[in-house]
């Protein structure tokens, strides 16, 4: 018989680590199974997390920048021109909405709301299903759409407003202030109607000169629109300093 080293004796009396004991078999098999699936979950977890952070964060940045160097080119052709009101209908800028309530500064409002319009952070006119008027109309229905989440997300704070609070359109040569007096917080996507010339879904009658705030809701998902309702209640000249309604002081 082989002698028995003091090395060999620590070795068989070493205890075993529980990861050292590797199951054999069906039960070992599940095991590594179980293992597996745990690991895929937690990957797929990363890849859900930074697509979040992507589409919630990073494309607000985007967004973000590309509004204000579009918004800067606005304002630096407004000073160099002295192009009037027969210009709003283009494919620039034309003009600049003011929302104290959802505090989210100044929008830059271009025409059309399709997504390659509105993700660069923008809000936009309808030209369908139903064409909007254009403020300076003597009357009609101004109608906008801005993101709620992601790519700006111009319109995420739409539930902070009520009845009473100033929505201000700014243009190169004047100021139109509206006032809220309706909300709409759920309807359908397909609802065309909150869109027309004369909103009867807020209780209007008579033809006006009316804005239409439109955005996706519940927050995070676009099943349904949330609706705001404001009614022209005057328009102030620009002048050289360009002095701000006192809605927005």
């Amino acid at each position: 018989m082989a002698a028995t080293t003091d090395h060999d004796e620590q070795t068989a009396d070493a205890p075993v680590s529980p990861s050292q004991v590797r199951p054999r078999g069906p039960v070992g098999k599940l095991a590594t199974a179980v293992s597996l699936f745990g690991e895929l979950l937690i990957t797929a977890g990363l890849v859900l997390g930074l697509f979040v952070a992507y589409s919630l964060w990073w494309t607000n940045v985007v967004a973000d920048r590309e509004a204000n160097k579009q918004g800067d080119e606005v304002r630096d052709h407004w000073a160099g021109s002295d192009t009037g009101p027969a210009a709003f209908d283009t494919k620039d800028g034309i003009g600049f909405l003011h929302v104290p309530a959802m505090r989210n500064g100044e929008v830059l409002v271009k025409k059309g709301t399709s997504s390659k319009v509105l993700n660069n952070g923008v809000a936009g006119y309808y030209v369908d299903p139903i064409k909007s008027a254009l403020p300076q109309a003597k009357q009609g229905n101004f109608t906008l759409a801005a993101h709620r989440d992601g790519h700006g997300a111009k319109f995420h704070n739409i539930d902070k407003l009520k009845k009473g609070d100033p929505i201000v359109f700014e243009t190169k040569n004047d100021w139109y202030v509206y006032k809220v007096y309706d909300t709409l917080p759920e309807t359908s996507k397909y609802n065309v109607q909150v869109l027309s010339a004369i909103p009867k879904e807020s209780g209007k009658k008579k033809p006006g000169r009316y804005i239409t705030l439109t955005t996706c809701t519940p927050v995070f998902t676009s099943e349904y629109r949330y609706i705001v309702w404001g009614e022209l209640v005057r328009v102030e000249k620009v002048d050289a300093e360009r002095t701000v309604p006192k809605e927005l002081r």
